[in-house]
């Protein structure tokens, strides 16, 4: 485990924490440590007799939202976990971006988590620097949901096009978010640069396509539908749940 000098974060981000707990970016000493990275958890399984507090932190963490929603398949919890990471992903970087001009450097190796957690996922910075807002893809999508996908697709048999559609859909679910906090608030200017930053970010081939131009609505499922008592999501591409095939959970 790397242990980092934990700094006091930026006043200026201080102001997500308004937004809610999506939006909210710990730092200092994490009340469970040793925590992994994202890093860490992005990496391919280590033996069983692995030092690592959580073994395989992302093994852990499917297993453990397996459990909760009582998943019939590990897919299905692979991409629930995976949509509440790319929501936290997303807020963080484009709130900070819209509402302060500011973007934390959320470098998996700087970024600390913890998987025993529920949602929202509990995110630590170990070192607080910032990049430039024009870089918001290469830290987001580049830096953190290509790995978070190559993680979950090397251990669970899910696809690449349902990972981007759950990262599409959480983008959008954040637009809407800080859109309804800048109207609140009559901060339109925040609402403004969040809509005008998710355009590009949708521009992106990864992005492109996940999401009806029209109506914002998936163009592929997440499979919550497939968990006990679950129905369809408020975008999801399907108006109602499927049938399930006979002989199959």
């Amino acid at each position: 485990m790397v242990l980092l000098l934990f700094v006091d974060l930026d006043p200026r981000l201080k102001a997500l924490d308004a937004l809610g707990g999506f939006f909210v970016l710990r730092t200092g000493v994490p009340p469970r440590g040793p925590l992994p990275t994202l890093a860490n958890a992005f990496a391919e399984p280590r033996s069983a007799t692995s030092p690592e507090v959580y073994g395989d932190p992302m093994t852990f963490r499917v297993d453990k939202v397996a459990r909760s929603i009582r998943a019939p398949e590990s897919r299905v919890a692979a991409s629930v976990a995976q949509q509440g990471l790319a929501a936290r992903f997303w807020s963080v970087a484009l709130g900070a971006a819209a509402l302060c001009g500011r973007l934390p450097d959320l470098d998996p190796e700087l970024l600390f988590w913890d998987p025993d957690v529920s949602a929202p996922d509990d995110l630590w910075l170990g070192e607080v620097r910032f990049r430039p807002v024009t870089d918001l893809d290469a830290v987001v999508r580049a830096g953190l949901l290509v790995p978070l996908s190559a993680a979950l697709r090397s251990r669970h048999r899910v696809s690449a096009a349902l990972l981007w559609g759950n990262a599409g859909s959480a983008l959008a679910g954040t637009v809407r978010q800080l859109d309804r906090w800048a109207l609140v608030h009559g901060c339109p200017d925040v609402g403004e640069r969040a809509r005008a930053l998710a355009g590009g970010l949708f521009a992106h081939p990864d992005l492109a396509g996940t999401l009806a131009p029209a109506t914002l609505r998936r163009r592929s499922c997440c499979l919550y539908y497939r968990v006990p008592g679950g129905g369809v999501c408020g975008d999801c591409c399907f108006e109602r749940p499927p049938r399930t095939a006979p002989g199959r959970s």
